[in-house]
């Protein structure tokens, strides 16, 4: 185990994700600190909520600090919606999902071929106007898969077709384009250092690509992969006459694919990828939080294959660790085996299900059943 605190103090930091349709992250920490001083109550405790550029993510910026800031853009099918980004200072973190998010779909409505990612594009366009010289692009929970096309055409591209019309909006719409012209981008964008934060690095098409991997989550059905896969190459072609061949290197690049192809439009615009938690880390100051403290608790709804590969608790904990500091994460369901946990920096994981095995229960009174599995977290840790 870590060493304590040079006096003698255990300080615990909390940077855990969101428990999907259960708990905020910051909702998390609440719990978790309530569940800890119920056993120990002069602990030290430190809230720093993350996400790893999905949804969410605005919200751990604020809960770190950041401005909310609300403006009204295009829903993925063209509707209205109130969406948010974060500001603080000339850093910005933007969250496409809060504009192009499947949340923002009518339950139960899919919209494979037409949801557009224009409203994004607005998003961004806001943080410009707000004065944002760094934008962390949080990409995850589209509801689109038009390689960013939409994003792309709110900040002044023009994707027209063979009578010189703009294409109709989404993935499908693309397989109509003759020509892209990429001109009229909002010139601002050449002196900001964008951020594509994401957990995925699939290349735009292909067998791993956005369409074939991530679409059918979208409603779609194979024979629309197999439309939204070719109209999405088409597209990197066209683009590619446009820009030159960099084009066609951004679309096999990783992280091209994330969120539909959004990814491939924000590389176009000279984004640089990398992992969505190291980014949010960063932006949420995550290192000199991590000094100050001797225990890590960190966490999401469910760990399992996925968040070995890049998502919030993995990230943490192997920052965490290279620190020298003892990792232990929550969730609702674990489906991973002590050595998986081990090989990430975890040294144990203490899920809902094992405080109340009914999952029904746990995702309804998710909160007092978090309290008090973080009660025996202090029990084993800080007694």
């Amino acid at each position: 185990m870590a060493d304590a605190a040079v006096d003698g103090t255990r300080r615990v930091l909390i940077a855990a994700d969101k428990f999907k349709g259960s708990l905020t992250a910051a909702q998390v920490a609440e719990r978790v600190t309530a569940g800890l001083r119920r056993v120990v109550p002069d602990v030290e405790v430190e809230s720093l909520p993350v996400a790893d550029g999905g949804d969410g993510t605005v919200a751990a910026a604020v809960a770190a600090g950041f401005e909310r800031r609300e403006v009204r853009v295009a829903g993925p099918l063209g509707q209205d919606v109130t969406a948010a980004f974060a500001l603080r200072g000339d850093t910005a973190v933007v969250e496409m999902a809060e504009a192009s998010g499947l949340q923002r779909l009518p339950a139960g409505v899919f919209a494979p071929l037409t949801a557009s990612t224009y409203g994004s594009g607005e998003l961004l366009l806001a943080a410009l106007d707000a004065g944002a010289r760094t934008i962390v692009f949080g990409v995850g929970g589209s509801a689109t898969t038009d390689g960013g096309a939409g994003m792309l055409s709110a900040l002044g591209a023009r994707f027209l077709d063979q009578d010189g019309e703009p294409v109709p909006p989404g993935g499908g719409g693309l397989a109509d384009l003759a020509r892209a012209d990429l001109s009229g981008l909002d010139p601002r964008l050449n002196s900001v250092d964008l951020v594509l934060a994401s957990d995925v690095d699939n290349p735009l098409t292909g067998p791993t690509g956005a369409p074939t991997v991530y679409g059918p989550q979208k409603g779609a059905s194979p024979d629309d992969v197999a439309a939204l896969d070719a109209a999405l190459a088409h597209f990197a072609k066209v683009v590619e006459a446009a820009v030159g061949p960099a084009a066609a290197q951004y679309a096999v690049s990783p992280g091209a694919g994330a969120a539909g192809g959004v990814g491939f439009g924000a590389l176009l615009l000279g984004a640089r990828f990398r992992p969505g938690i190291e980014v949010m880390l960063d932006a949420l100051g995550f290192a000199p939080a991590l000094e100050r403290a001797s225990l890590v608790i960190t966490g999401e709804g469910a760990l399992d294959e996925q968040t070995l590969h890049g998502k919030a608790p993995a990230g943490v904990a192997a920052a965490a660790r290279a620190a020298g500091r003892d990792v232990v994460a929550v969730c609702g369901r674990l489906a991973l085996v002590p050595a998986a946990l081990e090989r990430v920096g975890i040294v144990r994981a203490y899920p809902l299900t094992s405080e109340e095995p009914d999952v029904a229960k746990c995702i309804a009174d998710a909160g007092p059943v978090l309290e008090r599995v973080a009660s025996r977290i202090a029990e084993d840790f800080l007694r």
